[in-house]
């Protein structure tokens, strides 16, 4: 693995840029790409995985031009090479239904509403990219000072997770 990613699918550029820097305190560590619809994440889980790059987590809006946030996490949930991914859908605009579809049929990992509190959104996604890099069995003490320092170290203690 080269480098550790989350992919921002947004298409209104500046909700999409509020997200990228209400995460800047995790670079350079994790590289956060950044796509406004369902066909550019596609192209983008493309060029990582050429690249060697984990994609660890997708924070997906829900209306996008073409097809839906939810869209594009059910395919990831469905594909055995991307299942892994983490999964968060940002939204306040996803209906009842497209909720219970995205938990259903994703494995959703968490819904975010908009507006949403910059130091949670961050929270939330320190967390998820966690359990990421433990479940995967990732470097986890390249992690430390970014990600959750006494959960990596907890599973540093407890052995090594499954290889990426």
């Amino acid at each position: 693995m080269n480098e550790l990613v989350i992919l921002v699918v947004e298409d209104e550029p500046e909700v999409r840029d509020a997200i990228v820097r209400d995460l800047e305190s995790l670079g350079p560590k994790i590289r956060i790409d950044q796509a406004e619809s369902v066909d550019d994440a596609e192209g983008a889980l493309r060029e990582a995985k050429a690249d060697n790059d984990s994609i660890g987590l997708v924070l997906a809006d829900h209306r996008l031009p073409g097809r839906t946030g939810v869209d594009l996490l059910v395919s990831l949930h469905e594909n055995p090479d991307t299942r892994h991914i983490r999964k968060v859908l940002i939204t306040g605009q996803a209906g009842h239904q497209d909720t219970i579809r995205a938990i259903n049929q994703a494995a959703l990992d968490h819904y975010i509403a908009k507006p949403w509190e910059p130091e949670i959104l961050l929270e939330i996604v320190v967390d998820q990219l966690t359990g990421y890099v433990i479940d995967r069995g990732i470097d986890r003490l390249a992690y430390l000072d970014v990600l959750d320092a006494p959960r990596l170290l907890e599973a540093l203690a407890d052995g090594p997770g499954r290889p990426d």
